[in-house]
């Protein structure tokens, strides 16, 4: 039944009804809020008002102030970056959705009067759509199902979010600490090339010695250039995604990675971790439930959109009679011959099952990400605790050894120097080998709590190793 004359105890209900549909207070956000302190422990903040941008300038000010720390960072994005902002109006935009599903139809009053040779007809008709208003709590259990996944959404555009500034926090800590690596690098080997001309020049030295020499400091000077771009260019994608411009451009990072954990997280039961946690697959199951709602309804309706009804009031006003009154009603039935709503039936039911076929990829891809995430991390921590404890100490030995054996005049200041660019090679090693353990960390909690993007590389260090130079050459 699609429409009909709405009776004055109808016309209560809807305005009871009515009543009850209204916007939160807070758009909704205490959810984003309650997850992104759940997960990681930082405050979010939905500008709408400019005494609301003035608290977020007030908070993001001091971080600033400061050497911005990772965790620093990813505050100053969380209220400061508008492409969040922006995912948190795509919230309001479904809260209004939900409270535009929530609400009865509203009645139409029509009213027409044909008048001529002295008389007159006055008709009117209430008219309301029954099936809206019978399907209404259904209706809106749907659109409540909706806007929670809506809620999830903007939470976990908020986890993207931070795990982006995360890494490319460490990105350019990394490339600061190489910079001042090669800068000190660079000044030997220009000291070297010197040296290696004037004893040239003297005959002390041959031309495939002095070119040995003047080659590597030429390298240095590239990779150092090359590693510059990188650090500027890093530092940059850090403002953007922190939403920073202006004066707010000079905020300071450290020069150094923070150090290793003493040891690393034990994880035994890392796929129940993420099964349980991941906002993305919360959104999947709860589109599953929206789905399977739906689709008892098309269900419960396939039939009533069949039959039209409307109710009739007549008036009518002739000279020569006395004046009457009309009451009834005008009903139309669609045959179901062709359509008997199995089209929208089937349509619903394939696309629950679809729905529940992806929820099921998606948890098998999830419980994997989790185990490659968790293996990365302790093979990225294995191999960077290897260049602290093993490598690192062994080459200060070999340079200390060296040193005194130049010190003794039983080696020439070339073969110290040949030694000092082979420590120079683990160094810049152990700095990769740190980041990389960093940056599996970060995509650890993201495969745990949600929050990566579409083709983040399997392995951490492939974005942020691809600009970087190879170490010192084959010196």
């Amino acid at each position: 039944m699609r429409h009909l004359i709405i009776a004055p105890w109808l016309l209560l209900a809807a305005s009871g009804l009515s009543a009850c549909a209204s916007f939160s207070p807070d758009g909704g956000m205490t959810a984003v809020s309650d997850v992104t302190q759940r997960t990681i422990g930082k405050d979010v903040a939905f500008v709408r008002s400019a005494d609301e941008a003035a608290t977020v300038d007030a908070a993001v000010k001091p971080l600033l102030a400061r050497s911005l720390t990772a965790d620093a960072a990813v505050q100053v994005a969380l209220l400061n970056n508008k492409g969040l902002q922006a995912a948190y109006n795509e919230l309001a935009l479904a809260e209004t959705d939900l409270v535009a599903d929530s609400l009865p139809p509203n009645p139409t009053f029509s009213i027409s009067r044909i008048s001529g040779n002295g008389a007159s007809e006055v008709e009117r008709q209430v008219v309301g759509d029954i099936l809206a208003l019978a399907t209404l709590p259904a209706r809106s259990e749907i659109a409540r199902e909706r806007f929670r996944q809506a809620q999830l959404r903007a939470a976990l555009a908020t986890l993207r979010l931070a795990a982006e500034v995360r890494r490319a926090w460490f990105a350019a800590v990394a490339a600061n600490e190489t910079v001042a690596l090669l800068t000190d690098a660079k000044t030997t080997a220009e000291s070297t090339a010197q040296l290696a001309k004037k004893l040239g020049e003297t005959g002390a030295m041959n031309k495939l010695d002095q070119a040995r020499e003047q080659v590597f400091y030429a390298e240095i000077t590239t990779d150092l250039a090359s590693i510059r771009q990188n650090a500027a260019s890093s530092r940059e994608r850090l403002a953007r995604l922190m939403g920073l411009w202006g004066g707010d451009l000079g905020f300071r990072i450290p020069g150094k990675l923070p150090a290793l954990p003493r040891r690393p997280l034990d994880q035994p039961s890392i796929e129940i971790a993420a099964v349980g946690h991941r906002v993305d697959l919360q959104i999947a199951r709860m589109e599953l439930v929206a789905l399977a709602k739906s689709l008892d309804l098309t269900e419960a309706t396939r039939f009533v959109t069949l039959l039209d009804i409307a109710g009739i009031d007549r008036r009518t006003r002739d000279p020569e009679t006395t004046p009457f009154r009309e009451r009834g009603f005008d009903v139309q039935f669609q045959i179901p011959i062709f359509d008997g709503g199995e089209v929208r039936v089937r349509q619903a039911a394939e696309t629950y099952r679809q729905a529940v076929n992806r929820l099921t990829e998606k948890a098998i891809n999830v419980r994997s990400e989790a185990r490659d995430a968790y293996r990365t991390y302790r093979s990225t921590y294995d191999i960077a605790s290897h260049y602290q404890r093993e490598v690192l100490p062994l080459r200060q030995i070999i340079t200390e050894e060296m040193q005194l054996r130049f010190s003794s005049m039983q080696v020439d200041v070339f073969a110290l120097l040949t030694e000092a660019r082979q420590r120079l090679t683990s160094l810049r090693g152990a700095i990769d080998a740190k980041r990389d353990f960093w940056l599996a960390q970060s995509d650890l909690q993201t495969a745990i709590n949600g929050g990566g993007s579409e083709g983040t590389p399997s392995t951490p260090s492939a974005t942020a190793s691809a600009a970087q130079p190879a170490a010192g050459g084959a010196h």
